[in-house]
C-alpha cells in the first residue's frame, strides 16, 4: 500500500509538471503582443517595455521557466499585473466560493443519482427503469450552460424566488446558500446521470454476486439486500468517478460563474485571459490543476484501501 501511494503521488507531481510546461508554450503560442493586447494600440513604448518587464516577458524562454518553477516551488506564483497583488492571495479570496459551488453541486448530484441507480435495480426490467434510464441520458445530454441561462430565467425573472448574481452576502449563511442553489444545480445537473448509470451499473452487476444470493435465499426483504449488502460494495467504483466528477464541476464552473456574474476561479481565469494578466492565468491554472490532482489521487488511494481486490492486486 505505502509503495502504491508513493507511485501515485509521484505520478501527480510528473503530471503537474507536464501541465506546467504544456501551459507555458500554449501562452506564447497565442499571437499578439501581450502587452499592447493589455494596454491598448495607443499605449507608448515605454508603458509597453515596462508593462513587458514586470511580467518577466524580457527574459528568454528558459529563465523564465526556471523562474516560474522555482517560484512555485516556494509558493510565490507572482504578483498580478494590475493590482500588484500576489497571484496567491489574488486565487485564495475567490477560491472558497468556487468550492463551495463545486461541494454543493457534488453533493446533491451523488444524493440524487445513487437514489436514482439503486432505484433502477429494484425496479430492473420494468417502465420505471426505462423512464429512469432516459431521464438520467437525457440530464448527461444538457450542457451546463443552457441550465444555468433557463435556471436563471425561471427561478430568477419569472418566480423571483432566488438572486440572479453574486455570491450573498459575506459572513450571511441564508445569503450565500439562495445564490449558490441555481449555480450548482446548473453544474451537478449532468452529474446526475452519470452517477445514476454507474450506480446501476455497478450494482447489476454485484447483484449476481454469492453473498447477494445468500441474502436472498435466507429470505431478506429486496431493499434490504440492495441497500445494505449491494450498495456498500458497488460504490466504490463510483467513488473514482465522484473524484473526475468534481474536477469536471470546477471546470464547469467557469461558463456558471460568468452567466450568474458569481466571484470565483471561473470569473478570476476569464478575466485574466481577456486581460492577458499571465501571471494570474499561470497561477490559476497551476493550483486547479494540483487541488484536482489531489483530489483525484486521494481517491485511488481510498479506492486501494477499501477494495480487498485492489490491495491483493497491489501485493502481486
Amino acid at each position: 500500500m505505502l509503495n502504491y501511494a508513493i507511485k501515485r503521488i509521484l505520478l501527480a507531481v510528473l503530471i503537474l509538471f507536464v501541465v506546467m510546461l504544456a501551459m507555458y508554450a500554449m501562452v506564447f503560442l497565442v499571437p499578439g503582443d501581450p502587452a499592447t493586447v493589455a494596454l491598448g494600440p495607443r499605449a507608448t513604448p515605454e508603458l509597453k517595455r515596462q508593462l513587458t518587464e514586470r511580467m518577466g516577458l524580457d527574459q528568454p524562454i528558459l529563465q523564465q521557466i526556471y523562474n516560474f518553477f522555482h517560484n512555485a516551488i516556494t509558493g510565490d506564483l507572482g504578483y498580478d499585473v494590475w493590482s500588484k497583488r500576489p497571484v496567491l492571495d489574488v486565487i485564495l479570496e475567490v477560491l472558497p466560493n468556487t468550492l463551495l459551488l463545486g461541494l454543493v453541486a457534488l453533493a446533491w448530484a451523488l444524493i440524487l443519482g445513487v437514489a436514482l441507480g439503486c432505484a433502477a435495480v429494484v425496479y430492473r426490467g420494468t417502465a420505471m427503469d426505462r423512464i429512469l434510464g432516459i431521464l438520467s441520458v437525457s440530464m448527461i445530454s444538457v450542457p451546463s450552460f443552457v441550465v444555468a441561462i433557463y435556471a436563471l430565467l425561471i427561478f430568477a425573472v419569472w418566480l423571483q424566488w432566488l438572486p440572479a448574481i453574486g455570491a450573498g452576502q459575506a459572513g450571511d449563511f441564508w445569503s450565500q446558500f439562495r445564490a449558490v442553489l441555481m449555480p450548482a444545480f446548473a453544474v451537478g445537473i449532468s452529474w446526475v446521470g452519470y452517477l445514476a448509470r454507474m450506480v446501476r451499473a455497478s450494482m447489476l452487476e454485484v447483484m449476481g454476486a454469492n453473498h447477494i444470493r445468500t441474502a436472498r435465499a435466507f429470505g431478506l426483504p429486496e431493499r434490504r439486500v440492495v441497500f445494505k449488502y449491494a450498495l456498500r460494495i458497488a460504490i466504490i467504483p463510483t467513488i473514482s468517478i465522484i473524484a473526475v466528477g468534481l474536477g469536471s464541476i470546477l471546470s464547469s464552473a467557469v461558463f456558471v460563474e460568468s452567466v450568474f456574474t458569481r466571484p470565483g476561479i471561473g470569473t478570476l481565469i476569464t478575466s485574466a485571459v481577456h486581460k492577458r494578466n499571465y501571471p494570474v492565468v499561470m497561477g490559476t491554472v497551476l493550483v486547479m490543476t494540483a487541488f484536482y490532482l489531489m483530489v483525484v489521487t486521494m481517491a485511488d488511494l481510498l479506492i486501494a484501501r477499501l477494495d480487498p481486490r485492489v490491495r491483493d492486486v497491489l501485493k502481486s
